[in-house]
């Protein structure tokens, strides 16, 4: 995918919408596949902001009321706790948070408290996904892998954490299991906060590294049913990277 970012850093791109920017103008369409409009881009942002964490609120709402999980869900402020936000032509469209392992836990040990204690115990560093939505957008598999990519980088180079979790709904399972290499830890448990069964996966962050290295900036061109391809090139990786460690 080549010329697939027009600038990797922008510092004050709708910084007060959407937070500080970590990548702008990420073109939409991938290498040969026909441009409906050459402008068209989008970028991402830290939601650092309240007022930015609140237009993340917003949306997940507006998405999780849709599938029936509640519409009375807020991000708030939280020291082990990143959210990211996708905008693009003046809307955000996604936003996914990340949490890393403290004395206080992970959401997701409300439920599965003892699977995630096991993994602890043979020393991992453990994080936790959480909050995904997205609206409907074209090309949307770009959309997702450059959340995931700049997700796996605060886990992995700015965090140094070695496991993922994430709590998923049972039409969702097979979705983060082929796509991104996630296996399931347990069965489907009732979650209360969401009314809804969820089953817990987990995913080796070596793992992610190693596919991102082996098909990251591919595209369609990959011949992969996964998003790895669309993940980004190891030379803004790269990029990104700084722009995160500055960032802390």
């Amino acid at each position: 995918m080549e010329n697939r970012l027009n600038s990797l850093l922008a510092l004050d791109w709708n910084a007060e919408q959407y937070g500080s920017a970590i990548i702008q103008d990420i073109k939409w369409l991938p290498g040969g596949e026909p441009v409906a409009s050459a402008a068209a881009s989008f970028g991402i942002h830290l939601a650092d902001l309240d007022a930015a964490r609140h237009s993340s609120s917003q949306l997940i709402n507006r998405r999780y009321q849709w599938r029936g999980y509640g519409e009375q869900h807020r991000l708030e402020s939280h020291p082990q706790r990143v959210t990211l936000a996708a905008s693009g032509e003046g809307r955000l469209f996604g936003t996914v948070s990340l949490t890393i392992d403290s004395a206080a836990g992970i959401q997701a040990d409300a439920v599965f408290k003892e699977e995630i204690d096991a993994c602890r115990r043979d020393g991992a560093r453990v994080c936790e996904v959480t909050k995904l939505a997205i609206d409907p957008v074209p090309h949307s598999k770009l959309a997702l892998a450059s959340l995931f990519h700049i997700l796996f980088l605060y886990a992995r180079k700015v965090h140094h954490c070695s496991d993922a979790f994430v709590e998923v709904n049972p039409r969702h399972r097979r979705y983060y299991q082929d796509m991104l290499g996630f296996e399931q830890v347990a069965d489907s448990r009732y979650n209360p906060r969401v009314d809804a069964t969820a089953y817990l996966l987990r995913v080796s962050l070596e793992h992610m590294e190693r596919q991102i290295a082996a098909l990251g900036g591919r595209g369609h061109e990959g011949g992969e049913r996964s998003l790895y391809p669309y993940f980004f090139g190891p030379a803004e990786e790269a990029g990104i990277t700084a722009r995160l460690l500055a960032l802390r």
